[in-house]
């Protein structure tokens, strides 16, 4: 592994902003439109809000075992970097191949397509030209802020983590502000906890329950996000578990209130399919009129979702670069602003790409399938790291948490797969693609 290319990318990143970059990596797209999704497949908010817990349980889990893993292989790369280490150069590259083609290009275009739903909800009138319909203005718009978030992270790290920290802390003053009025002062009921139809355990659909816990996870998703820039974190035996921790201790319980405040404010029967939820809920707890200014305010409270994507998936690219496994191209560093600079762009096209291609629910179980896969893997190798007295820092909750993690991913996958076929067969196919990709780039090592 050429570790003095990787040493170009400094330790500068302190506990703060690295957990800022993980809650923001969390707090997207997903929590501000998949309920009104889930709600239609569920049809129960008790149902919902339970697995909104489970949700929560599984990344706190996912989190114990990658503060051990991170801590102990504090690499750029995230789990390319940790299956090469503790498996094999090929199954590292496949999750890398996976972060290049899903991981994060599909979820900034993702976010980017939120943006341009709750802008559109806020402000319909600049979506109005005679000549352009209006889901062609929503794919300009959400381009324009994928260009605009690229060209910012550009300009170097520290500029981006600055302007990541503030977006992050508007955005969960944001959510905090929305939890704590919208109960004591929205009009709504909790009654609506009832309004859904009647369930058993024995006649659940639990194929469907699995595919919305998928794409709950996906809401939980960037509970690993320090562990993709280890090498650009000060004191990572320290900071990456911390960060880790802290960031979905808090993203949970806010995803929680959240979820109890939506139902509190709407009937199940008039949440189902809405994708601009948050939107809604507001109009039905305060009228009209801040209905539009939250969109508006959801719609910027999304560009910190994209900014972390953008900061994380080319630390990727790179350090897949850097020990010859893709493009040589993609390692380079900028000479003044010390980033990834052709990576950053690469991610940006590709996400440009994304943002034309499938329905917004598509998107989200390929998502979700693809990226469901190596976290499980990676997990399983604590065991390893244990077992080989690797770990230099041994976290509480050893041997349940990974176990919790493992079996549960794999068991939702198992569902999702029979409830989704296609999408999910898309993304067995897009992993297998991996394979002779990573042999063209070990015969054709540095490839421009």
């Amino acid at each position: 592994m050429k570790e003095q290319s990787k040493e170009f990318l400094v330790r500068r990143l302190g506990l703060y902003p690295v957990t800022n970059i993980v809650i923001a990596n969390m707090i997207g797209a997903g929590i501000f439109t998949t309920s009104g999704l889930l709600m239609a497949d569920l049809k129960n908010p008790i149902l919902m809000v339970v697995l909104w817990v489970v949700g929560g349980i599984i990344a706190f889990s996912g989190a114990m075992c990658y503060g051990e893993i991170g801590a102990s292989i504090p690499k750029a790369g995230g789990e390319y970097a940790i299956l090469s280490k503790l498996y094999s150069p090929k199954l590292g590259f496949l999750s890398g191949w996976v972060s290049f083609v899903v991981g994060f290009s599909a979820p900034i275009a993702a976010s980017s397509i939120g943006f341009s739903e709750y802008l559109y909800r806020a402000a319909p009138f600049i979506f109005e030209i005679s000549w352009i319909s209006v889901e062609w203005m929503k794919k300009f718009y959400s381009i324009l802020i994928i260009i605009i978030f690229t060209m910012i992270h550009l300009r170097g790290v520290d500029f981006g983590a600055k302007v990541q920290n503030y977006l992050t802390v508007m955005k969960v003053l944001l959510i905090v502000g929305l939890i704590l009025f919208g109960f004591s002062l929205g009009k709504g009921d909790f009654g609506n906890l009832k309004t859904g139809e009647e369930i058993s355990i024995l006649g659940l659909d639990w194929k469907g329950v699995g595919l919305s816990l998928m794409w709950i996870m996906f809401a939980y998703s960037g509970w690993n996000a320090s562990v993709y820039i280890g090498s650009e974190i000060k004191n990572p035996k320290r900071n990456i578990p911390l960060s880790l921790l802290i960031g979905v201790g808090v993203v949970s319980l806010l995803y929680l209130l959240l979820n109890l405040l939506f139902i509190y404010a709407i009937p199940a029967k008039d949440m189902e399919g809405v994708i601009t939820i948050g939107g809604l809920a507001v109009g039905r707890l305060f009228g009209q009129n801040l209905e539009s200014l939250f969109s508006l305010l959801v719609a910027f409270a999304l560009f910190s979702s994209i900014s972390a994507f953008i900061i994380l998936g080319p630390r990727v690219y790179f350090s897949m670069s850097a020990d010859g496994h893709f493009f040589k191209f993609a390692s380079h560093v900028h000479p003044k602003y010390r980033v990834p600079t052709y990576s950053i762009i690469f991610q940006g096209v590709i996400a440009i790409i994304v943002v034309f291609s499938g329905k917004f629910d598509q998107i989200l179980t390929y998502m979700g399938f693809s990226l469901g896969i190596f976290p499980i893997i990676t997990v399983f190798g604590l065991f390893k790291l244990r077992k080989n007295n690797m770990s230099v820092l041994k976290l509480p909750g050893y041997p349940i948490t990974p176990l919790i993690y493992v079996l549960a991913g794999a068991l939702m996958l198992f569902l999702s797969f029979f409830e989704r076929p296609v999408e999910s067969t898309i993304a067995i196919l897009t992993i297998l693609a991996g394979l002779p990709a990573y042999y063209l780039f070990g015969k054709h090592q540095g490839l421009d």
